[in-house]
C-alpha cells in the first residue's frame, strides 16, 4: 500500500497542476472571447479545432517532443480540462441579457462594476459546471498520459499489475484512482457552494 500510495503522490500532483493551469488559462480567455466579438471569430474556431484532435493520439508526441518527465502528463490534462471549461464559461459570460447590461449601464457603473457585481456572479454557476467535466477528465487524461510512458503513477502501476495478472492489485488502484478523481470533483463542488 505504501507503494501505491507514493505512486498516488505522482498521479494527484499531475492532475492538480494540469487542472489549475487550465483553469488559469481558460478563465481569462472566456472573458476575453465574451467581451471581444473579433476574439471569438478568431480564437473560437481554433479552440474548437484543438478539441476535435484527439488527444491520446498525440500523447505520443508530448513524450517526443518533452521527454518522459513530468511536463507532458501536465499538458495532457491541461488539454482534456482546458475546453469543458473555456466553453463553459464563455457560455455564461454570454448568457446575461442586454436589458440588465442597458440598465447596469443606465445607473453609471463603470464596465469593472458591470463585470463584479453582474456578469461574473451571473456565470459562475456556467462557470463551476465546466469545471466539474474537467475535474472528472483530469484523472482519465494522467493516466493516459503515464500510459503513453512513464515509470511512476498510477497509470504505471496499472500497466504493471495488470501485465504480473495481479487483479487485486488492479482493482485496488482503480479504487484509489477514482477516489483521488472523487477529492477534486467534491472540492470543486464545496467551493462552487461557499461561492454562489
Amino acid at each position: 500500500w505504501r507503494y501505491v500510495l507514493d505512486n498516488t503522490w505522482v498521479t494527484t500532483s499531475e492532475i492538480l497542476v494540469g487542472y489549475l493551469i487550465a483553469i488559469v488559462v481558460s478563465v481569462p480567455l472566456a472573458v476575453f472571447v465574451a467581451y471581444f466579438p473579433t476574439m471569438e471569430r478568431t480564437i473560437y474556431p481554433i479552440i474548437v479545432f484543438l478539441q476535435i484532435v484527439p488527444k491520446i493520439a498525440i500523447a505520443p508526441l508530448f513524450i517526443i517532443w518533452f521527454g518522459f518527465g513530468f511536463t507532458p502528463k501536465i499538458l495532457l490534462v491541461f488539454l482534456l480540462s482546458f475546453f469543458p471549461i473555456v466553453v463553459s464559461s464563455i457560455a455564461g459570460f454570454k448568457s446575461i441579457d442586454e436589458e440588465t447590461m442597458e440598465l447596469a449601464k443606465s445607473t453609471g457603473a463603470s464596465s469593472w462594476m458591470i463585470f463584479r457585481k453582474i456578469r461574473l456572479p451571473h456565470a459562475l454557476p456556467a462557470i463551476f459546471t465546466g469545471l466539474k467535466v474537467a475535474a472528472a477528465l483530469s484523472s482519465t487524461a494522467a493516466v493516459v498520459a503515464e500510459f503513453v510512458a512513464s515509470d511512476k503513477g498510477l497509470g504505471d502501476l496499472l500497466l504493471r499489475y495488470n501485465g504480473d495478472i495481479e487483479t487485486p492489485m488492479v482493482f485496488a488502484t482503480i479504487m484509489v484512482l477514482s477516489i483521488v478523481g472523487l477529492i477534486v470533483y467534491y472540492a470543486v463542488e464545496y467551493i462552487e457552494k461557499i461561492s454562489i
